[in-house]
């Protein structure tokens, strides 16, 4: 199996007229998808390649930190989501 290398990105799709967010992909390594899971009932969802590492996570809605903690198991993973994740597509609660 391939040693942890992360290629951390963020994309942000933004509605024309209002600016507001909409989707946001956080990339955490290169890698051709195999599986995607869903998560939060559609509102997210998580990339794997096939040796079954994250490659990236992908959010269509506000989602509970708890999801995503679940989905970016590792440290410098769940740092980067967290410190990346735009205004108002994260619940804290």
């Amino acid at each position: 199996m391939k040693t942890d290398k992360f290629s951390f990105r963020v994309s942000v799709e933004t509605q024309d007229q209002t600016g507001k967010v909409i989707a946001v992909y956080f990339q955490v390594r290169k890698g051709k998808t195999k599986t995607t899971r869903e998560y939060a009932d559609g509102d997210a969802f998580a990339d794997y390649d096939k040796h079954g590492q994250l490659l990236g996570i992908e959010l269509l809605a506000p989602c509970r930190a708890a999801i995503l903690d679940r989905i970016a198991q590792q440290a410098p993973t769940k740092r980067f989501v967290r410190d990346a994740v735009p205004s108002g597509m994260l619940v804290t609660s």
